[in-house]
């Protein structure tokens, strides 16, 4: 049966994940920005040993296709492209928020629309909203957000709101009754591994030459200061 390794290095937080079959072997995250060039493959031998797996024994490797941190994006596919090419094997990528609402719905036994949100912009959100049944309402996007948002929805039902962008948002959307926020959630390596497992059956795999991350929008390179010594 399969062992697949699974990177999210699409916010601060990476993490990485060996899943056997789909069932959870070993996970592992760091919290830290400027983590993701220097800890993620020293980071991936260490969860291999301690696990005692072999990179050898790897059979696919599922990767955070974004959206997210573009620069996080960009290390995250690197090293598994480079994994998948020194191995021989396959590359999985899975939807960021997809994983996100993966994860969110073992926790919640009620009927609610979730809304997985990642940090951009000022008021903007990464974000889209999926029913509990697995129903996507609103598709992947880039969103500003005001107290209007999501009012539709809001007027029908419970909305769960989570992950890093959401915070920034309560101020906005806190004021509706159903409007739900849950702290400290962020995107895992293990439901993306869990995720992949029904990919590798299917086999759902990407094309190593071609694939790109879904940025979904474009690097901005922030400009250097006018008073730093060159």
């Amino acid at each position: 049966m399969a062992i697949i390794l699974s990177i999210d290095t699409s916010t601060g937080t990476s993490s990485i994940a060996l899943h056997h079959a789909g069932k959870l072997i070993s996970t592992q995250s760091v919290h830290n920005d400027k983590s993701h060039s220097e800890y993620l493959v020293p980071s991936i031998k260490y969860l291999c040993e301690t696990s005692g797996i072999s990179l050898k024994s790897i059979e696919a490797i599922a990767i955070s296709r974004g959206p997210g941190s573009y620069t996080g994006l960009r290390i995250g596919t690197s090293t598994a492209k480079g994994l998948c090419y020194g191995l021989d094997i396959r590359l999985i990528a899975i939807n960021t928020l997809e994983a996100m609402c993966y994860g969110m719905k073992k926790y919640l036994g009620s009927d609610y629309w979730l809304c997985p949100m990642l940090d951009a912009r000022r008021m903007e959100v990464y974000c889209m909203v999926m029913h509990m049944d697995g129903t996507v309402v609103e598709n992947t996007q880039a969103k500003v957000i005001d107290e209007n948002s999501f009012g539709h929805l809001l007027e029908n039902g419970k909305m769960v709101f989570f992950g890093g962008g959401a915070t920034k948002c309560k101020h906005a959307l806190g004021q509706h009754d159903n409007a739900v926020f849950v702290d400290d959630i962020h995107p895992s390596a293990k439901h993306i591994g869990a995720m992949a497992w029904e990919k590798y059956q299917k086999n759902q795999f990407e094309d190593l030459a071609y694939f790109e991350p879904f940025y979904l929008k474009d690097f901005i390179a922030k400009k250097p200061s006018a008073n730093k010594l060159v």
